[in-house]
């Protein structure tokens, strides 16, 4: 005699997980860190996780944010379409970094894109679980105006070199800050060190607000000079010390000016 076929239910689909580098990656940012325990394991209970290939569209210019998110392994990558065609870089974000909260409480279309910068992982809080943290949690609150209060610093430090350090300084910077966020942690400060994130020089040049001829220009003088190495994949860091030199020789003229 035959037995009786069960039907075999619909399997549900698994929940995607973060690594333990990946959660690590995120409570090692300082402003994380400063949250509650309950606070931090709330976020991440609620979040979701998604992994995403290089080009993966996050967000997109001109529509609404339903997210407030944080990239685990990988980076974002934020740019601005002109009203004249042209794609400007804005920004690149490394993992921990919290982004989109003014733009989800605000409710109005965004106005940038960000896209996946390599293979990377997104943590996402929905628009409903972030207002419910904001209800159970009252630090919470005060949390989010200290990020905002730190991303408005970094804007006006940002604003501030555009109008008062040359392009060769500005460059420099901004690939020591490069080389801080996204190279290698576990080489000796002296050693050359890849900058960990690959860049076309035109999206150099949207960082830094000038054209890529000049940027191509100060990139072979530093090379030059022995400080980096321009490499198919990337910039690999030689002289980390040197490239401090520039900046605050640069932040010296200013302040003998004034």
């Amino acid at each position: 005699m035959n037995a009786t076929l069960r039907p075999i239910p619909d399997a549900q689909p698994q929940r995607t997980l973060l690594t333990a580098k990946e959660r690590e990656a995120i409570g090692r940012n300082p402003w994380f860190a400063t949250l509650t325990p309950s606070l931090r394991h709330d976020i991440l209970r609620l979040g979701h996780v998604t992994r995403h290939e290089h080009g993966d569209a996050i967000v997109e210019q001109g529509l609404p944010i339903r997210n407030w998110f944080t990239c685990a392994s990988g980076a974002l990558r934020f740019r601005r379409n002109t009203s004249a065609g042209k794609q400007v870089t804005l920004a690149y974000v490394e993992p921990g970094i919290w982004v989109g909260e003014a733009e989800v409480l605000y409710g109005r279309p965004c106005t940038y894109d960000a896209h996946a910068h390599g293979p990377t992982t997104l943590m996402s809080v929905p628009e409903a679980a972030l207002r419910a943290l904001l209800l159970q949690h009252p630090s919470f609150g005060e949390a989010l105006l200290t990020l905002q209060a730190r991303s408005m610093r970094s804007l006006y430090c940002l604003m501030e070199d555009m109008a008062t350090m040359p392009l060769r300084a500005r460059l420099a910077k901004q690939l020591l800050h490069l080389l801080e966020r996204f190279g290698s942690r576990h080489m000796e400060p002296q050693a050359s060190r890849p900058l960990g994130l690959s860049l076309a020089q035109d999206e150099l040049a949207g960082l830094l607000g000038g054209s890529r001829q000049r940027v191509n220009v100060e990139l072979k003088w530093l090379e030059r000079q022995g400080m980096i190495s321009v490499r198919p994949r990337g910039i690999v860091v030689h002289d980390a010390p040197g490239l401090q030199v520039l900046v605050d020789q640069a932040a010296d003229e200013c302040q003998a000016g004034d």
